[in-house]
């Protein structure tokens, strides 16, 4: 169990079809609340949609221990660009053996939550217009609003405010 923000992280990759084709969407959770730290999406699956979605996380919080990161053996996340780039930014990677879903169930969770309360059945005109509504999804409801039992029934946003008062952080 994670005792505070930063500890560790979850990442993982889902697709969202549009009318131009496939859009794929990165995820960077913080176990610790359930926030979405970190996000990018890209009309192909490659290490630069993986990191971008990392480096959000990196350059908002700043973390000074380091983090644990829980993804599959997705190709990205075994490639020697994602594992030089953990290395340069104090991350340290967690992977389940092959066909072990447990580490990022979190993230799994999260694309099951998005696709059934935002998605569900529609398929976008654009890519664009796909990325406006998941980011609204994110950034507007599910970090600031949308309440998880993990965290007492708080938004992750609520929750790791709370923990930050409590523990005089800034």
């Amino acid at each position: 169990m994670n005792q505070q923000p930063n500890q560790s992280w979850v990442t993982d990759i889902t697709y969202i079809i549009t009318y131009e084709g496939w859009l794929y969407l990165t995820v960077v959770i913080d176990l610790y609340s359930r926030q979405v730290v970190g996000w990018s999406m890209n009309q192909r699956m490659t290490v630069d949609l993986v990191l971008d979605a990392l480096l959000m996380p990196i350059c908002r919080r700043k973390p000074v221990s380091q983090v644990l990161i829980h993804s599959d053996q997705g190709s990205q996340f075994t490639s020697g660009e994602w594992q030089s780039f953990l290395n340069a930014n104090n991350l340290k990677a967690s992977m389940s053996r092959r066909g072990n879903c447990h580490d990022n169930a979190v993230a799994e969770s999260f694309f099951q939550l998005l696709k059934r309360e935002r998605i569900r059945r529609k398929i976008y005109k654009t890519r664009r217009e796909a990325k406006e509504d998941i980011f609204n999804h994110i950034e507007m409801f599910y970090n600031s609003t949308r309440k998880h039992g993990t965290n007492g029934l708080l938004s992750p946003r609520q929750y790791e405010d709370r923990f930050k008062l409590n523990n005089g952080v800034v």
